[in-house]
């Protein structure tokens, strides 16, 4: 199968447990739940979304025919990898990552000695194989992926209670205040709700703080 991505690019990440770590991200074009058309914001369970995913028109991105198509694209971003003292780190994101990701993507990937992560929204099924994944729940969605690494969980989305996560088996259970006009407020709710259900902890997007990408 072809791989449409909107893109390739080199960077930290900037949330979740592996804050920090340098890593390359993979935008996979495309979501189950949002169609990326303004237009269509308020039809969807996420309207707080604040990701390009749509077309192939980004830095990297692109219609590739292979999964080793793929991996040589990525290998020409960041340092080299035979440099890397660590494992290298890919995170595989989107619009929704399981919509593409495959077993010969992973395969592939895994061939080239990369620590494959995955964010998605976990409404859909994902292969077997992946070193991480962050599953983020929305609104009025069905939790098909529900077991991992780690539950990412913005809030506060209406109809949406932190109480109904905390016995999925995930190692970390994050609370991530929505960015949306109102992200001080959040910020405070979510605050005050991980310092009164310390299952919980608090997320901060630190990459829109130091504004990289």
């Amino acid at each position: 199968m072809a791989y449409l991505i909107k893109e390739i690019f080199y960077s930290l990440q900037g949330e979740g447990v592996n804050t920090g770590r340098p890593a390359v991200f993979v935008r996979f074009s495309g979501c189950n739940l949002w169609s990326g058309r303004a237009e269509d914001r308020s039809k969807i369970p996420c309207p707080f979304c604040d990701t390009d995913f749509v077309g192939v028109d980004g830095p990297g991105g692109g219609v590739y025919d292979t999964a080793a198509d793929v991996g040589v694209a990525m290998a020409n971003i960041g340092p080299p990898l035979t440099a890397q003292a660590v494992r290298p780190l890919t995170v595989i994101t989107g619009g929704e990552p399981a919509l593409q990701l495959n077993a010969p993507l992973i395969n592939e990937l895994h061939l080239r000695g990369w620590e494959i992560a995955v964010e998605t929204n976990g409404t859909l099924p994902l292969p077997e194989g992946i070193d991480w994944i962050t599953v983020s729940p929305k609104a009025g969605t069905r939790l098909i992926v529900t077991a991992g690494h780690e539950l990412k969980l913005l809030y506060p989305q209406s109809g949406l209670d932190p109480v109904s996560f905390e016995n999925l088996p995930f190692r970390h259970h994050i609370l991530q205040p929505i960015d949306d006009p109102s992200l001080h407020y959040n910020t405070r709710l979510a605050t005050d709700y991980c310092l009164a259900h310390p299952r919980w902890r608090l997320g901060i997007q630190m990459h829109k703080k130091l504004n990289i990408k």
